[in-house]
């Protein structure tokens, strides 16, 4: 009977909020249309989309970096992110990120409960130039994304309907607190003066801090115990997820700038800029190392310097950005070396590079960050202000343990209601076919 209830419970849920959406009272879109500037609407839902591809980007990222039997299952943890946080996002996840701070803690979920006002209100203060409803939908697909992270770390050996509790849990506790701290102007980081551009923070060391706790939770799989060397299944798939993660990026950055404008463009610019250094340098330490040059060395190494340099975009100069992607891709690199020879199974090294990479961009932000580039912005350390250097440093004492803490306990606290990890004879069987009842298969050509 548990397990019957446990089935149901999910299609249960979903199904009194869409029965709750019927009264909903429908309001005219945009207070004051007049306000709002085309190009910049027009860029922001350019940049939103791009900010999306980036989800189905990442599925093949991974999906092409784990073994065979697993391609499927781990795809779909990243996409179906963009069912599961929409549908909250809309009930609650942004009133609690932008709603009326609480403290500046939180948001009043009451704010926009099931997206109230969203469409029918004024522009959000720091977006004054498009309608809230755009600004939320921007917002939305980083928020999609960023659970969608944390699935390298556990692989594998993660239940399905687990991964989605966690999903709910974490955008709840986890990602919604840090947006509101960060970027709500009564957030209290950002009261603070802790500088966070596209989601250093909010987004990448939350995830890698999240997967960091989510692989000691979970320990480790039967393979990594054995000391199994198993190929990826599909490198061109980590190739093509690259190409789209670096594309979308350049929306996830320069959309950030929330205008059509130069910062926008310096924004971009910093983005390719970092990834294509980034790239080169863990390639050529990996050389350095006794390594030949690899596929997944530079797309790893990209990821690395998009990452590094989300928080500083739009507050560094363009030939800063590559010593930003430079440092931080053999930062990542040392790290995930490091890891190799602890127990840690971090299978594809969420934590060296989206946790660590999210570390060193916001600390480098502390020392680059110039009003030449962004006069609404901070200057950093080597522009004479110490002091915000000292400040993003202790923004990264709080976000870092609050981060793990409360997504270990949300590990626990799912794995009380659900064993979290798949059966051994699950994991040797691989999840596409245990959780999904489906197989990766290649077609061969036959003449």
């Amino acid at each position: 009977m548990e397990n019957s209830f446990k089935r149901y419970l999910p299609f249960i849920v979903l199904l009194l909020i869409a029965v709750a959406s019927i009264f909903i009272p429908a309001l005219p879109d945009f207070a004051d249309a007049t306000k709002y500037n085309g190009a910049d609407i027009a860029w922001i839902i350019v940049a939103s989309a791009l900010v999306f591809l980036m989800t189905p980007g990442l599925a093949f990222f991974y999906g092409g970096m784990v073994t065979r039997k697993n391609v499927l299952s781990t795809m779909i943890k990243s996409v179906v992110a963009a069912g599961v946080v929409t549908v909250l996002w809309i009930v609650v996840g942004y009133s609690l990120c932008f709603g009326d701070s609480i403290g500046g803690f939180i948001g009043d979920p009451r704010t926009h409960l099931f997206f109230k006002g969203v469409n029918s209100s004024g522009p959000w203060d720091l977006a004054p130039t498009i309608p809230r409803s755009l600004f939320a939908v921007f917002q939305l697909m980083f928020a999609i994304i960023t659970p969608g992270l944390v699935v390298g770390a556990i692989a594998e050996r993660i239940r399905f309907t687990s991964y989605i509790l966690f999903t709910v849990l974490f955008s709840l506790l986890v990602y919604a607190p840090l947006a509101h701290w960060s970027w709500h102007p009564k957030g209290f980081l950002a009261v603070m003066g802790v500088w966070d551009f596209a989601g250093g923070t909010v987004v990448h060391i939350s995830a890698g801090c999240a997967a960091l706790a989510g692989a000691i939770v979970l320990k480790r799989r039967k393979a990594h115990i054995e000391g199994l060397a198993i190929p990826p299944a599909n490198i061109p798939y980590v190739l093509i997820g690259t190409g789209l993660l670096w594309f979308g990026w350049f929306g996830f950055n320069a959309g950030s700038a929330l205008h059509a404008d130069g910062l926008a463009v310096s924004a971009l610019l910093t983005t390719n800029t970092a990834a294509g250094a980034a790239g080169l340098s863990w390639m050529f330490f990996d050389v350095l190392r006794g390594k030949k040059p690899s596929v997944l060395g530079f797309c790893i190494g990209a990821v690395v310097g998009l990452v590094a340099i989300t928080p500083g975009a739009g507050f560094v100069a363009i030939p800063q950005s590559i010593f930003i992607g430079f440092i931080a891709a053999i930062i990542s690199n040392l790290v995930a070396h490091w890891k190799t020879t602890t127990s840690l199974d971090d299978m594809l090294d969420v934590f060296p590079c989206h946790g660590v990479g999210g570390i060193v961009g916001m600390i480098l932000t502390g020392v680059f960050a110039t009003k030449t580039v962004n006069a609404a912005g901070p200057n950093g350390a080597l522009y004479g202000d110490v002091g915000f250097l000292i400040t993003q440093l202790k923004g990264l004492a709080i976000v870092v343990p609050f981060s793990f803490i409360v997504s270990f306990l949300i590990f626990k606290l799912v794995n009380l209601i659900e064993p979290i990890r798949v059966t051994t004879e699950e994991e040797e069987l691989g999840l596409d076919a245990s959780q999904h009842d489906e197989r990766y298969t290649s077609q061969r050509l036959t003449v």
